[in-house]
């Protein structure tokens, strides 16, 4: 995959950049509405990474590093992006495990949510922050840094 941005056409890269940022766009407000309603981390990563995917099939996975990530070219480039993944995909599932057992430090059940209720705020005049919400970015960064690295990895081949 690494030199398909030679190989595609210009149809392809530009439905490309129209359509990636509308997939980032419902991954984002999948993983904010699923705390309370279908949907949530895990779809919303799949999506989010579906975007990379295609950004990795049609730009190739140098335009990521050099453009996106900003990774200078040394030889270790391919190693630094697999490595930040599996950071992503590690912290997101340290997070996910730490909201999980955080009640039970509270003597509340294993993955009990907590809602707290911020009033006073502009425009909205009520939010409501729950605490399922941790969770679900947890996954969703797990779910992401781990199909990441696996295109990547494979994306190396």
């Amino acid at each position: 995959m690494s030199g398909s941005s030679g190989r595609t056409t210009v149809i392809s890269r530009t439905v490309a950049r129209i359509v990636v940022p509308i997939i980032l766009v419902t991954a984002i407000a999948l993983l904010f509405r699923g705390h309370n309603l279908p949907g949530g981390g895990f779809i919303g990563a799949v999506l989010a990474a579906a975007a990379f995917a295609l950004v990795y099939v049609i730009f190739g996975l140098e335009f990521i590093q050099r453009e996106i990530l900003d990774i200078a070219p040394d030889g270790s480039e391919r190693h630094q992006l697999v490595e930040s993944y599996r950071w992503m995909a590690s912290l997101g599932l340290a997070l996910a495990v730490a909201s999980s057992l955080a009640p039970l430090a509270f003597d509340m059940p294993f993955l009990t949510q907590g809602v707290l209720f911020v009033e006073g705020i502009p425009i909205y005049h009520e939010l409501e922050v729950a605490s399922a919400f941790a969770f679900d970015i947890g996954v969703f960064f797990a779910v992401v840094g781990g199909l990441l690295t696996i295109v990547a990895e494979v994306g190396n081949e």
